[in-house]
């Protein structure tokens, strides 16, 4: 299947503006998921030392 059908099986029907809208949520949405892995990454490191620093106090 060629580039031009799969963008009008995707798109078809939708003005140029609703294209644009879409790619710009679509683009925010892979932002934002980004954003969430990282601060999730994060959250679950600072778990895992405060784990750590309790086992190595005897607490």
């Amino acid at each position: 299947m060629t580039t031009r059908y799969k963008c009008r099986d995707k798109y078809g029907g939708m003005e140029t503006s609703d294209i644009k809208r879409l790619k710009a949520l679509e683009a925010e949405n892979r932002k934002l998921k980004q954003m969430f892995a990282q601060l999730s990454f994060k959250a679950q490191l600072q778990e895992e030392i405060i784990k750590s620093s309790s086992a190595y106090q005897g607490t």
